[in-house]
């Protein structure tokens, strides 16, 4: 696959609140010359987009509006902070940045997809959130002992059930998100040691969790299946284990957005 385009927008995350950053912004932009554009004149912009911040995503959403189009969102950043902690703004760290972040960007930046032909937005989740059901009346863990492992899952059931109901709301646009497998990356490293530790040899590549995603941005069969299915090694998955109740109601849905909407609507 081959990226045909003429202007590429990098987002690279920056948290005040982890230890160190993943990747310096010198890494990311010498990361950024070596993709595969079609000549080194084509525009490259590095945006830097704290995803735990609302007012600075929806900052960046409107100034992105005024100057850029968009054929391609890809919600990869996120974080799993093992110990409850607030952000400034008095959110769930991870609340804030995995579900409340993507939920600003993600709806704020669908009437730029909207101009465009054949626009797509994916999701990262993980299969983590196979083992979680949609839990709407505790979405900052504020009632329940603090399991950051369990918290992360949840954020990313509530990625999943975002994109199935985005693609109902939105039919222009081909919504997915995706299991990239357990991938030896940085943020493994640096929120799961021990799981590192333990099956580091047995992980996939960061080329190889990117797989699914990259496909699911460029290729044409990726488009030709139903908008709001969840992925695996470039293949539609169930987003329930077998003999599992972890399926939500319309309505437990429509509070997730309500909640979402409400809060994204206070930080604008």
């Amino acid at each position: 696959m081959n990226l045909h385009v003429k202007t590429l927008s990098l987002m690279t995350w920056r948290s005040r609140f982890l230890e160190e950053s993943f990747w310096s912004l010198e890494e990311t932009a010498a990361l950024a010359k070596q993709l595969p554009l079609k000549s080194p004149s084509e525009n490259i912009f590095l945006h830097i987009v704290d995803l735990s911040d609302p007012k600075q995503i929806w900052k960046f959403v409107e100034n992105f509006k005024q100057e850029h189009k968009l054929h391609v969102l890809i919600n990869n950043a996120g974080c799993m902070v093992n110990k409850r902690e607030l952000t400034e703004d008095g959110l769930e760290k991870n609340f804030a940045a995995n579900t409340l972040g993507v939920y600003i960007l993600t709806t704020g930046l669908i009437p730029v997809l909207e101009k465009e032909h054949d626009p797509r937005v994916i999701t990262v989740s993980s299969g983590g959130m196979l083992v979680q059901k949609l839990n709407t009346n505790d979405l900052q863990s504020e009632r329940t002992p603090f399991d950051g492992t369990m918290v992360y899952a949840q954020n990313k059931r509530q990625q999943v059930v975002l994109t199935e109901r985005w693609a109902q709301g939105h039919p222009a646009i081909h919504f997915s998100s995706m299991h990239p497998g357990w991938a030896d990356t940085p943020g493994v490293r640096q929120a799961m040691p021990g799981f590192h530790a333990r099956f580091g040899d047995r992980l996939r590549s960061e080329a190889q969790g990117a797989d699914t995603m990259l496909w699911l941005a460029l290729s044409s069969a990726a488009a030709a299946q139903p908008s709001g299915r969840f992925f695996q090694d470039r293949k539609p998955v169930s987003t329930h284990l077998p003999l599992a109740t972890a399926s939500s109601s319309p309505a437990e849905e429509e509070k997730l957005i309500e909640i979402l909407e409400q809060l994204a609507q206070t930080f604008k």
